[in-house]
């Protein structure tokens, strides 16, 4: 399929598609003529790549989880530098979490004071 058709199947823009191509995530084969020909695989190595985002993934991350997913399931085969980056990702959540918490509070805390000063 080509570019445009793999956007509108992925729901990633063209301009996405062409920079993990880029950063080496896609690996589109070329046509006679020159043209990206992406097949199904592509499709489900996109589909990886969201999966792995929504966690909170940047692509250098990314790069590294993404040959370890096995099959068409969202399983990984066991690698040590799997386990060290998934502990250091869940602490950049668990983070951003505090982080959030300690913000809510502070907005808890300001909507509080309006509310009692009518």
């Amino acid at each position: 399929m080509k570019i445009g058709e793999l956007s509108v199947k992925s729901g990633v823009s063209i301009r996405m598609l062409r920079y993990y191509e880029e950063r080496g995530l896609l690996t589109p084969k070329r046509t006679a003529s020159g043209y990206r020909d992406y097949d199904e695989e592509e499709l489900r190595t996109l589909e990886r790549i969201k999966l792995l985002a929504s966690a909170g993934m940047n692509l250098n991350t990314i790069l590294v989880f993404l040959p370890c997913i096995r099959g068409d399931q969202h399983v990984f085969e066991p690698c040590d530098e799997l386990i060290d980056l998934l502990h250091d990702q869940i602490k950049m959540v668990n983070e951003e979490v505090a982080k959030l918490s300690r913000s809510k509070t502070v907005l808890e805390h300001f909507l509080y004071e309006i509310e009692n000063t009518k």
